[in-house]
């Protein structure tokens, strides 16, 4: 429970509240072995998508393909527009779920069909990115920011989603990946091995320690 809540509820609302995606179209998860994109690939899949996970290494790809990932991706590829197109044979992709920022936020935005979606849920690079409003016009593409605070007002819609997440754990439907349990003293170590990328799925923090 502690570590399908609020990563849970991004996730849910980032597949079905922004990107509202489809059986059959595809969509793009960042850092999907972490603990949000990792729900988020799941949850994609439990819709009826295709899913192409971005990871930054192979145990964290496999992890993503384990989760249900139709294909997978080098994050960290110097040609990631193209590497993105060729996993999805050759077409354009429906949605991406976008947390990084920078360049990686160019190419991708530059990915997306006509009628696609992009949802902002992070700049992990700290490089804010800065959209054309006749670029979106001519390609017909959309960008949405999405922050969990904004969802705390609508709280009929909060508990229809953490009803559905808790439902989906339940039946074998989700699977929350916990990463490390951290004492509270060694909070500085789990944040240092997030900045290294060490981690997998979501970090608990235990306050009895």
């Amino acid at each position: 429970a502690a570590g399908l809540l609020l990563q849970g509820l991004t996730a849910h609302a980032l597949v079905h509240r922004c990107a509202r995606l489809q059986p059959s179209e595809t969509v793009v998860v960042e850092a999907a072995a972490g603990g949000t994109g990792s729900l988020a690939v799941q949850l994609a899949k439990r819709a009826g998508a295709r899913v192409i996970a971005l990871a930054s290494s192979p145990e964290k790809r496999k992890r993503a393909t384990r989760l249900g990932a139709d294909a997978v991706v080098d994050s960290r590829a110097e040609d990631l527009g193209p590497a993105i197109i060729e996993a999805n044979e050759g077409r354009q992709v429906d949605a991406v779920l976008q947390m990084s920022g920078g360049q990686p936020f160019e190419q991708e935005l530059r990915v997306l069909a006509p009628f696609g979606r992009m949802v902002v849920f992070g700049i992990a690079s700290r490089e804010e990115n800065q959209v054309r409003t006749g670029h979106l016009l001519r390609n017909s593409r959309a960008v949405i920011g999405f922050w969990l605070m904004h969802l705390v007002p609508h709280r009929e819609e909060m508990r229809a989603m953490i009803e559905d997440l808790l439902s989906a754990v339940v039946a074998g439907q989700l699977e929350v990946t916990i990463g490390g349990v951290y004492p509270l003293s060694e909070a500085r170590r789990a944040h240092e091995d997030i900045a290294g990328r060490k981690t997998q799925g979501k970090l608990l923090l235990d306050p009895s320690g």
